[in-house]
């Protein structure tokens, strides 16, 4: 790998004009210029992040911690992240906790190590380790749906109250009186908003609220399928399930023909999140659109104004999400 001595001594000028020439952190004469980015084309030659983020104390690089890289609504969000970060010349690191607090506060460690410009989180959870973690770090950084007790950040999510709300508020519009839900960990501030929404519904709707028609799960196929098992196991099962991702809505639908239910027939179900997969469930699903790409650019946008504006107030953006209605819905059977 080509040096800048070789390319300065090839270019016949010192090391220091071929290093403001790369950083654009002199006048250098036109000439001079010319001969030094030939031969940084000839030689390949590729400048040292490390080296130039010394210099200006930038690496024009940004951390992301996720909970589950497996889980395609984060593979959209992080689309969006990535694209705004190209266009404003930011690189990512991307780094995934598998949902461990402890295992997320190591990696934020190696990224802050990294000497990122910025930090982009979506919390496994919080516990006292990342909490001071970060209190402690005067890095900037954006927290992405979840929030971190005791951390002051750029805060973006989307109305996960409405969303709940508009899934179930549909399903009562259809004729359905027997609606259960299947939400996401408790500990989860989406998890919490979605179950907030159903319950409001139910409620202006004048609708009994029953225990067992809500069941918390892990965000995964296997964890849906496993709470509609219970759910149709029911002596007086519900006749539409609000789920809060398409991954348990579609790991449930399996179990709901591995019993023999049919779906939209017999059982309605709305997803959340609007996953590519979801289009192409049997039967398409129903769901709240969350919008992906926006919540990436915008929280990519947001960290790169707080890195070039660190003293600017606080920024707390809410999108708003959108109900897609497929073919995994329909009136109770009884009423079609």
């Amino acid at each position: 790998m080509a040096t800048m001595k070789q390319v300065a001594e090839k270019a016949r000028v010192s090391t220091t004009t071929v290093s403001h020439v790369i950083n654009n952190t002199r006048v250098v004469s036109e000439d001079a210029r010319e001969r030094v980015l030939s031969v940084i084309q000839e030689l390949r030659y590729i400048p040292s992040a490390v080296a130039r983020s010394l210099k200006n104390d930038r690496t024009h690089t940004l951390g992301m911690m996720i909970p589950n890289n497996s889980n395609p609504y984060f593979a959209e969000v992080i689309q969006g992240i990535e694209d705004a970060s190209f266009k404003l010349g930011y690189n990512i690191i991307l780094c995934n906790s598998d949902d461990n607090p402890k295992k997320q506060a190591a990696y934020i460690r190696v990224l802050m190590e990294k000497r990122i410009d910025g930090l982009i989180l979506v919390s496994s959870g919080s516990d006292e380790e990342l909490s001071q973690l970060l209190a402690d770090e005067g890095i900037p950084k954006v927290l992405v749906d979840r929030e971190v007790s005791g951390v002051s950040a750029d805060f973006i999510e989307a109305d996960h109250v409405q969303g709940g709300y508009d899934a179930t508020s549909y399903l009562i519009s259809l004729g359905h009186r027997r609606i259960a839900c299947v939400a996401g960990p408790d500990t989860l501030l989406p998890s919490g908003g979605r179950v907030t929404g159903y319950l409001r519904a139910l409620k202006e709707a004048g609708l009994e609220f029953r225990n067992k028609y809500l069941l918390h799960s892990d965000f995964t196929s296997q964890g849906g399928f496993n709470a509609f098992q219970k759910l149709l196991a029911l002596p007086e099962r519900p006749t539409a399930i609000f789920v809060s991702n398409d991954l348990m809505a579609i790991g449930g639908i399996c179990a709901a023909n591995a019993a023999g239910v049919r779906i939209p027939q017999q059982l309605s179900v709305v997803g959340y999140d609007d996953i590519a997969l979801a289009s192409f469930s049997t039967p398409p699903l129903t769901t709240i659109a969350q919008p992906k790409h926006a919540i990436g650019e915008l929280t990519a946008k947001t960290l790169v104004d707080r890195i070039q504006h660190p003293d600017a107030p606080l920024r707390r953006e809410m999108l708003q999400s959108r109900l897609v209605i497929r073919q995994s819905t329909a009136a109770p059977e009884q009423q079609a």
